[in-house]
């Protein structure tokens, strides 16, 4: 490495951690801004969003983190998939594909071993998941129709599916409640000890975010997927690149993350699949995604701060009577401070490496 790279390293650093700084504080700012603006206390509404995201061990573990495991593996789909030129929209539908698979496949195979139980159901949500997504890339494929406008309209059609489960073929056997059965504690995913309702589904969301930066960064697949959405003409007539076979595959496995995170919340959090199981982890994926530069490894870094968010929108609103809606504008801020930061930050002529795979 030559002087003159480990110099540029160096900077990229100092300006990480500068642009960390300035969320933050961008963050506090917004948030005292709209309260003031919106006729609330503003020490007490801050004082409540710090109590329901970082004030505690157990806010921290047990509402945070539980929010931020969702967020990263949605996150990391849309990340990968925005990398190959493929704007899917769809991580809300295909994560209730994954629960709904999971949930199923939980409730029917009662007599078998937990661990193979869990390893099924978790294997059934991303099959699930990129089931869900493969409809968008067919009509892709084969149609040229936009993914943004498909994968949008199977959000809705999914959604409305898991309603008709929950009143209909998996409804629970009273039929009562617009949900289906709860599923046998043994078959949840293990809590991870002295953390409260953190579940060991954090671990595999921050092993899925490490993988995938790691292929994007060091491998061959990588580079091809990177390649295919840069610029696609080029990556077919300069690097031979089956642009949409690559394409096509990265949609099916941003689909199965996706749907993974739909099993993770159904067998670590609600433990039933019902209605609005979801609270629109599939959209603010994008916000966390786009925030981290559509880069997995950061995505890991933003899903907790979304995390944090969400879960401190829900203390304020109880604790300070201040809408949860509020979070939503700040998230907002937040993705347009990232893009004018983006535009501010300083070029070198050295090339940045840390974000570029080997080719083999």
């Amino acid at each position: 490495m030559t002087p003159r790279t480990r110099a540029f390293r160096r900077d990229s650093v100092v300006w990480a951690l500068g642009r960390a700084v300035l969320v933050l504080i961008a963050i506090v700012g917004t948030t005292a801004l709209l309260l003031f603006v919106g006729g609330y206390a503003v020490d007490s509404g801050l004082a409540a969003l710090w109590r329901g995201s970082l004030g505690s061990w157990y806010a921290f573990t047990s509402a945070t983190l539980v929010r931020a495991t969702p967020l990263m593996l949605t996150g990391v789909a849309v990340a990968i998939a925005f990398r190959a030129g493929v704007l899917n929209i769809g991580a809300e539908g295909q994560l209730l594909a994954g629960a709904a698979a999971a949930a199923a496949v939980a409730l029917s195979l009662d007599g078998l071993s937990a661990v193979i139980v869990v390893v099924l159901a978790l294997t059934a949500s991303a099959i699930g998941g990129a089931a869900w997504a493969s409809i968008a890339a067919f009509l892709r494929s084969r149609f040229a129709v936009l993914e943004v406008i498909s994968t949008i309209m199977l959000n809705f059609i999914a959604l409305h599916g898991v309603s008709y489960l929950v009143r209909g073929p998996l409804q629970e056997p009273t039929r009562v409640y617009p949900q289906s059965s709860t599923i046998v504690e043994a078959f949840h995913l293990p809590r991870i000890a002295g953390a409260g309702r953190l579940h060991s589904g954090l671990l595999l969301a921050v092993c899925v975010s490490f993988v995938a930066g790691w292929v994007l960064r060091r491998t061959a697949a990588g580079f091809r997927l990177i390649a295919a959405g840069e610029s696609p003409s080029a990556a077919t007539s300069a690097g031979g690149i089956d642009v949409m076979a690559t394409t096509t595959l990265t949609f099916l496995v941003s689909g199965a993350l996706a749907g993974l995170a739909g099993g993770v919340e159904v067998l670590g959090v609600t433990f039933a699949l019902y209605e609005n199981i979801s609270p629109g982890y599939g959209y603010t994926a994008i916000a966390v995604a786009l925030l981290a530069r559509l880069d997995p490894w950061r995505v890991a870094a933003t899903a907790l701060l979304f995390g944090g968010l969400e879960a401190g929108a829900g203390a304020m609103q109880r604790d300070a009577g201040v809408p949860s809606t509020l979070v939503t504008v700040i998230e907002a801020a937040l993705i347009l401070a990232v893009l004018v930061l983006g535009a501010l930050r300083p070029r070198s002529s050295a090339p940045d490496t840390s974000t570029t795979p080997i080719a083999a």
